[in-house]
């Protein structure tokens, strides 16, 4: 499916793309909070940079984040 393949899919699927959105900032927003409380530099340049729709911050925040022994995120 080329690029406008996937536009038509989400001019007809406009809820499936806002919850891709949602979806995304989420793990977004929560990977660069730990990795900013982190001081991990380099890492909160990449996971802003980078966009996997979350794919690259799950990752970070259950496997890189625990091998250096990062602190899990409190609660609300």
């Amino acid at each position: 499916m080329g690029l406008n393949g996937w536009i038509a899919y989400f001019q007809d699927q406009p809820l499936l793309l806002l919850l891709l959105i949602a979806w995304s900032l989420f793990w977004k927003g929560l990977a660069l909070w730990s990795a900013a409380r982190a001081s991990q530099r380099n890492w909160f340049v990449v996971l802003l940079v980078v966009n996997t729709v979350g794919l690259l911050e799950i990752i970070y925040l259950f496997i890189i984040r625990k091998r250096f022994g990062q602190p899990e995120p409190p609660t609300a």
